[in-house]
């Protein structure tokens, strides 16, 4: 897949932490080792955005070597060196990565958190934000962000963690219809979440991890 290909315009910007510090709130999945889930759900997300066609690049910002390697691997670029302030600042310093890579093309930011996303949904979203100089999708519950938009020449202003939905809606970015979408809107933080991306069809990594848990 070539960088430039003009048919595919969007720039995804993933940030997965260092997987020792990820997925704290699923310790108490049983007998799911949570280094290892951590880096199986950014796997299954990176595989899916690199599938997209929509996608012509997926840029993961991680300091975590072994992430890096994982995620190389399927397809992404690893970009290091980030500030280490945050979630946001690391979302704009990786899209200012992706920017100076492929000048012109618009720049997504996207949860690592999403097993069980669909190539096809991603690309329905993607194709929604068009109409927008900058847009977003909340989580299931409609309080959080899974992603964020903005098309080539737009501000990237990113507002994820907590209660991002109002603050991106504040920041005057367009509110996504996620309804057709529903894997690019189930993000994983607790154990109930992943039994309901269990239900939607995670992808292989993480499906092969829940399954030798008995899940």
């Amino acid at each position: 897949m070539s960088l430039r290909d003009p048919d595919r315009p969007w720039s995804l910007v993933i940030p997965v932490k260092r997987l020792e510090r990820a997925k704290s709130r699923l310790a108490g999945a049983a007998d799911l080792p949570r280094c290892e889930l951590a880096l199986a759900v950014a796997c299954d997300t990176v595989m899916a955005a690199v599938a997209a066609e929509r996608v012509g690049a997926v840029f993961a910002v991680t300091e975590d070597g072994r992430a890096a390697a994982a995620l190389e691997a399927l397809g992404a670029r690893a970009v290091g060196g980030e500030p280490g302030t945050g979630l946001n600042p690391a979302l704009e310093y990786g899209a200012a990565e992706a920017g100076r890579a492929n000048p012109g093309w618009g720049r997504c930011a996207l949860s690592a958190d999403l097993p069980a996303l669909r190539p096809g949904e991603l690309d329905g979203v993607l194709a929604l934000t068009q109409e927008a100089g900058h847009a977003f999708l909340s989580d299931t519950p409609g309080v959080g962000t899974t992603l964020y938009a903005a098309r080539a020449g737009a501000r990237f202003a990113p507002a994820f963690e907590g209660g991002s939905r109002l603050r991106h809606l504040a920041g005057g970015a367009a509110e996504l219809d996620g309804s057709a979408a529903p894997s690019v809107r189930r993000d994983v933080d607790t154990p109930a979440d992943l039994r309901e991306a269990a239900r939607l069809g995670v992808g292989p990594h993480t499906a092969k991890l829940l399954a030798g848990a008995g899940w």
